[in-house]
């Protein structure tokens, strides 16, 4: 309840429904705490929807508008695979075949392990290194489908794979390094 208040506590007075959206966040991050799977069972988000007052169903329209909620159960790492156009040209079907050979299918569920569920989604937000998965809260960019088995093999094992880009480039510069402005590079 601290963080709830202080989360209430950065809108103006009358305006508590504005924290709709970080409140239910915090409470699925609290399930995946205390299940190991993080989402919203409807009793949470009534609970949220009470606490700043807001009628139930407005607080169910939010929790199901956005995909980063979710009302079902997932695995304790939540696979995201980018599906759009600049990922799908640069290999996400083999990302996404990388994810079907370690027993995930997508809108499947989660693995019989517990660990893993796999979606597809729209747009990451990281097109020039396509392509990309989140895992949780955790981008993997620049993928082949060697790089993505071996994330979801640290994973699996407990280790924390690095983030970002897997082919060795920073960020998103330019592959093989800077092309134009040569003079500035330097």
């Amino acid at each position: 309840m601290k963080e709830v208040e202080r989360v209430i506590g950065r809108y103006p007075p009358g305006r508590q429904h504005s924290a709709i959206i970080p409140l239910l966040h915090l409470a699925q991050y609290q399930m995946g705490e205390a299940t190991g799977h993080a989402w919203l069972p409807v009793p949470v988000i009534e609970f949220v929807a009470k606490t700043i007052e807001m009628p139930y169903i407005r607080a169910y329209e939010v929790a199901t508008f956005y995909t980063m909620f979710n009302l079902q159960p997932v695995g304790r790492f939540h696979v995201q695979v980018c599906g759009t156009t600049p990922c799908m040209l640069r290999g996400s079907d083999d990302v996404m075949r990388a994810c079907k050979d370690r027993g995930m299918k997508k809108g499947g569920g989660m693995t019989a392990d517990g660990l893993f569920t796999l979606s597809e989604v729209e747009c990451l937000g990281a097109c020039a290194n396509a392509p990309m998965v989140q895992i949780n809260d955790d981008n993997y960019e620049d993928l082949t489908y060697d790089a993505t088995v071996a994330i979801l093999d640290a994973l699996a094992r407990g280790e924390t794979p690095k983030t970002g880009p897997q082919n060795g480039r920073q960020v998103s510069c330019p592959e093989g390094g800077p092309t134009t402005l040569l003079e500035m590079a330097k």
